[in-house]
């Protein structure tokens, strides 16, 4: 396998010709998936942890860290219910139903559907969450079968997974790469390839004080980002991710680093976008601002999750608008997310298949 290198926008050429958006647009393909994305703009988000229980016990869980986990459950369906409604009067248009294992709530799942139709679900796979919560589904895989029996004391999950979702479109299966399981990609996509099923990916970000055997190093994200493309070319049908995914979240600077992160918990403004709008919602239905972030508890400076990039690098729309090609891989960026994250929305083909260095800062130096 080649090794990968990130290329700059126009290869570098230091007297790049600064185009206007009008100009950029004026490509036919770039309109018509601009078009199609913008329609989607109006999604404005929050998330919610719906139970602090688990039936699986993972290394390097987010949600058993911090002060979260120890929210006293509210299991009253009307409550959730208010609390929808309640989102909603305030702008909110999307959901993210996480926690420790929401499958376990099947009752508030039903109630928050039926109050907010847009939406997703964060989920083991243990178990079948039912077909009337029509949100997307998001499947975690943290490697194969005997990993996962490892690291999450779980016998023969990936088959239980493929038995519990294969042919429902709700469906999306995430796998994180930490350092340890990147090559066992290859016999897992095998398996969501013959089942039919699509995949996105994921990387593992150390929660706060994680120091075990997870975490990434300068080898691993090489790696990592070789072995994405990889995937990329061999099952274009099955993998929902671009090339300027693999960049943005292989990168050896984190999120926050390279986009300047927009959840509340590092971002200190309140006047516009998710500083204002975002809540992180915990068990008993409290938040706390100061918290506030798509994964809680996740060390800010490794963070490399996709849920993160979804709304980190999508808010960068100003930064990408300098050439064609810089334009055409956030396009691609915006296109995946949209495809994990809503029902019926469906992925195009990548417009930019090269790897595309993210645009620096306003008044910065290089990103790296």
């Amino acid at each position: 396998m080649e090794t990968t290198q990130v290329i700059t926008p126009l290869n570098g050429n230091t007297e790049q010709k600064k185009w206007k958006f009008s100009e950029i647009l004026a490509d036919p393909e770039i309109s018509s998936r601009w078009g199609k994305v913008r329609k989607y703009f109006f999604l404005r988000e929050s998330t919610y942890d719906m139970t602090n229980r688990c039936n699986i016990r993972c290394d390097g869980c987010y949600y058993y860290e911090g002060q979260k986990q120890f929210a006293v459950d509210n299991g009253d369906p009307e409550a959730w219910r208010k609390l929808m409604q309640d989102e909603k009067f305030r702008g909110i248009t999307y959901v993210v139903l996480a926690g420790a294992e929401p499958s376990l709530v099947p009752e508030l799942l039903e109630v928050c559907f039926q109050e907010m139709p847009l939406g997703s679900i964060a989920t083991n796979g243990y178990l079948r969450i039912p077909e009337g919560v029509g949100y997307r589904i998001h499947i975690s895989v943290w490697g194969n079968d005997e990993t996962s029996f490892r690291i999450r004391r779980a016998k023969n999950l990936l088959e239980r997974q493929l038995d519990n979702y294969a042919g429902d479109p709700r469906a999306v299966f995430v796998y994180t790469f930490t350092r340890n399981n990147i090559g066992e990609i290859y016999g897992v996509m095998d398996k969501i390839a013959s089942r039919g099923c699509r995949i996105t990916f994921n990387m593992f970000s150390s929660p706060v004080g994680y120091t075990g055997e997870l975490r990434h190093d300068a080898a691993s994200l090489l790696r990592t980002r070789q072995t994405m493309m990889d995937i990329l070319a061999r099952y274009p049908e099955n993998t929902l991710f671009s090339p300027y995914n693999v960049v943005a979240h292989t990168e050896p600077c984190g999120l926050h680093d390279l986009y300047e992160c927009s959840y509340p918990r590092m971002n200190g403004s309140t006047d516009i976008g998710l500083g204002r709008t975002f809540r992180q919602y915990r068990s008993d239905l409290s938040w706390d601002r100061s918290a506030a972030c798509c994964v809680p508890d996740t060390d800010c400076e490794d963070c490399r999750h996709y849920a993160s990039g979804s709304a980190v690098v999508t808010a960068r729309l100003y930064r990408h608008v300098t050439d064609p090609e810089t334009f055409r891989s956030w396009l691609d960026y915006v296109d995946t997310y949209l495809a994990v994250w809503v029902m019926g929305y469906e992925k195009g083909e990548n417009l930019c298949n090269r790897l595309i260095e993210p645009p620096a800062k306003p008044n910065a130096g290089p990103n790296r």
